[in-house]
Formats: C-alpha cells, sequence, structure tokens
C-alpha cells in the first residue's frame, strides 16, 4: 500500500521528539555550568593548568556534547500512532 497515494490519509502535527526536548535542555544547562566553571577558573587557573592548551580546547567542548548524547540516548521514543504502522 502506498501511503502518498491515499488522500483519506492525513497526519497530525508531529510534537516534538522528547529525544530532541532531552538534548536541547541538557546541553543548556551544561553550558551554563560549563560557563559558571570557567568563571571559576578564571579565578584560580591552577584548576587546569596541569592540561595543554590544546587538550583544554578539546575537552571543554565535549563535555556538554557528551551530556546531551547521553540525554539523547536515554530519553524515550515519542510515538506517532497517527502514522501508518510501516512508518512507526
Amino acid at each position: 500500500m502506498n501511503a502518498h497515494a491515499d488522500p483519506k490519509l492525513s497526519y497530525s502535527k508531529p510534537p516534538v521528539e522528547t529525544k530532541v526536548k532531552a538534548m536541547t535542555l541538557v546541553s543548556y544547562l551544561a553550558g551554563v555550568a560549563g560557563m559558571a566553571a570557567l568563571q571559576a577558573v578564571a579565578d584560580a587557573p591552577s584548576m587546569i593548568a596541569f592540561l595543554p592548551d590544546w587538550i583544554e580546547a578539546i575537552i571543554l567542548p565535549l563535555v556538554p556534547t557528551a551530556l546531551a548524547a547521553v540525554a539523547g540516548w536515554k530519553a524515550r521514543h515519542t510515538p506517532r500512532p497517527d502514522l501508518p504502522s510501516s512508518q512507526r
């Protein structure tokens, strides 16, 4: 059966996936926490002075990225019962 050929078939407006909401919220919160941590480190640079500068540049952006990835992986999929079973 071709879903595009059925003129009676209508789709509801898809909700924003729970996974997307979780990843967005966690990446925002991790970014805010990261900025707060950087402010604290600016007052006491010895906290990260042992790391080479190039490693700092790689690791610091990976923290919110990794947290967002974990949040998206752990969040449940948003079901779409309005779709035909072949497209769910």
